[in-house]
């Protein structure tokens, strides 16, 4: 069954041709605390050619604390965000885990953790896989 999921006002949809993600966890970088205006970001990794996205979406192209690019996509009219795909992993693509539809979320078992150095110190929840920065 392949996830699917869209943003707020449903302009975007999109389908990644997976059963589940590679990984599920929670993104502690600065940059998705900042995107989701939240303590951390609950990202669904995906093969990227598996990947179909449908609707206005907007690409923000920045640099991450570890001095990579990476593009943050978002849709053009309600600017939830939807993915942010690293340069360092070309073949993978990071789904904003929030807009998997609601059945799929329901059902996630986060499993790791990425950027826990940018963690804030009240997260005390630790899922048995924790990474400083991405994975080694």
């Amino acid at each position: 069954m392949p996830l699917t999921g869209h943003c707020l006002c449903k302009a975007v949809t999109y389908t990644a041709d997976v059963d589940a993600p590679l990984v599920t966890g929670y993104d502690h970088c600065d940059d998705c605390q900042r995107q989701t205006g939240s303590t951390y970001s609950l990202v669904a990794v995906v093969p990227k050619d598996k990947l179909t996205i449908n609707g206005p979406v907007k690409t923000w192209t920045g640099t991450a604390a570890s001095g990579n690019k990476v593009d943050r996509l978002f849709c053009s009219e309600c600017g939830s965000p939807i993915a942010h795909d690293p340069s360092a992993a070309p073949e993978i693509i990071v789904l904003k885990a929030g807009t998997l539809d609601t059945e799929i979320k329901k059902n996630l078992k986060p499993d790791t953790e990425i950027w826990t150095a940018g963690k804030l110190p009240f997260c005390q929840e630790h899922l048995a896989k924790p990474f400083k920065f991405m994975p080694e």
